[in-house]
């Protein structure tokens, strides 16, 4: 089996810096600006994971993790949308050929995906009849494509992912929230729209990495399981925001004089500590994305499978770094005093943002660490979880 090539990417200081330029309009926008797009186009990024014989760069699936992370350096909105673009040209490698073929024609390739299955999918010859509502369909605004989990009506319940061209559905614009308003996760409904079989992927196969895509492609990087693949994604926009906080934290200590007090910040013991103490955690918590990709990693290399304890672990791990990212993030602006609650200061975007995001349901703490310590000790767990 071939070992995943690296991708050429071109996630540049000035990329990023254009994020965080344009993070107020982005904000008022409530969808990335178009210029963002382009940027990231030009860059590579959304080719990433895209397999090369469709024109993509077929880079191992952890180099998409640290790109993620810098963009949030800019704005953490436009990163996770960006992100997210770019998981969604992989989950669309792991469809069958014919699918790839049609999805993969229209470039740059951008295809939410709202995964939860609150539609229905009724068999007809040849395919399926899909219909329902789905929420959270981050960058539905710039979308060509669209993939939305529904449940096989019938006797046999299943559930399939199915792929469809964005002229089949119809955008609500729901999107009013206090935070990561850049990625227009706006409602998207279908209506009674045939998609043919090759277009849909048994979500079973998806969590177990048993995809028609898995055999297609020669390369073990579509074998990752998607649960881990996804939340491990969607951690990194939160953890290159608790950095980018950690770094406007320590150039304020040198520039603030405390009101009322006369001195700079950066001669209080205490202020110097929590930027200590800040940057050590998250230096743990880099240290525990990388032994948790390496586990997976190091398992398909070897022809294996990933069991269900290892993706629980490893879903557990992302809901940590969020979890902690998002400590660290609201320890540093309580010293920070009221000036970065203006709205056009980033830190208070930032912890915007990054409370949104950590409201997924893939960082559900408590949820992913019963469900780690029941895998554990061999108790059973639901058959719908999400693991």
């Amino acid at each position: 089996m071939d070992t995943p090539t690296s991708g050429t990417v071109l996630i540049t200081d000035e990329f990023i810096a254009s994020l965080a330029e344009r993070a107020g309009r982005a904000e008022e926008l409530r969808q990335l600006p178009a210029e963002t797009i382009r940027d990231a186009t030009d860059s590579g990024l959304l080719d990433l994971l895209i397999p090369s014989r469709f024109g993509g760069l077929e880079a191992p699936f952890p180099e998409i993790l640290d790109h993620v992370r810098r963009l949030a350096h800019g704005c953490t909105s436009s990163a996770w949308t960006l992100g997210f673009y770019t998981l969604h040209g992989w989950i669309t490698a792991l469809f069958s050929e014919a699918a790839q073929e049609e999805a993969f024609a229209d470039r740059p390739y951008l295809a939410p995906a709202p995964l939860a299955p609150t539609g229905t999918a009724e068999p007809r010859d040849g395919g399926f009849s899909v219909s329902g509502r789905w929420s959270w369909a981050t960058g539905i605004m710039e979308a060509n494509w669209v993939m939305v989990g529904a449940i096989v009506t019938g006797d046999r319940p299943d559930a399939v992912l199915a792929l469809l061209p964005i002229d089949d559905a119809r955008v609500e614009d729901v999107w009013h929230t206090d935070g990561m308003r850049a990625t227009g996760s706006n409602d998207v409904v279908v209506e009674n729209a045939f998609v043919p079989a090759h277009r849909t992927v048994r979500v079973r196969d998806l969590y177990a990495g048993r995809t028609p895509g898995a055999t297609l492609h020669d390369n073990y990087s579509y074998r990752w399981p998607m649960v881990p693949a996804l939340a491990l994604l969607a951690a990194m926009p939160a953890l290159g925001t608790a950095e980018r906080v950690a770094d406007l934290y320590a150039a304020r200590l040198s520039e603030r004089v405390l009101a009322y007090q006369m001195v700079k910040q950066k001669d209080k013991p205490a202020a110097r500590i929590r930027l200590g103490d800040a940057r050590i955690r998250l230096q743990a918590l880099r240290g525990l994305l990388a032994q948790t990709t390496a586990t997976i990693d190091e398992i398909l290399a070897a022809g294996g499978t990933v069991d269900i304890r290892t993706r629980a672990q490893a879903r557990l791990a992302a809901a940590r770094i969020v979890n902690e990212s998002r400590a660290v993030i609201g320890t540093l602006l309580e010293a920070s005093g009221a000036s970065v609650h203006f709205l056009d200061h980033p830190m208070q975007r930032a912890r915007r943002d990054v409370d949104v995001l950590s409201g997924h349901v893939v960082f559900d703490y408590d949820e992913i660490r019963e469900i780690a310590a029941s895998l554990e000790i061999g108790m059973e767990i639901s058959p719908f979880a999400m693991v």
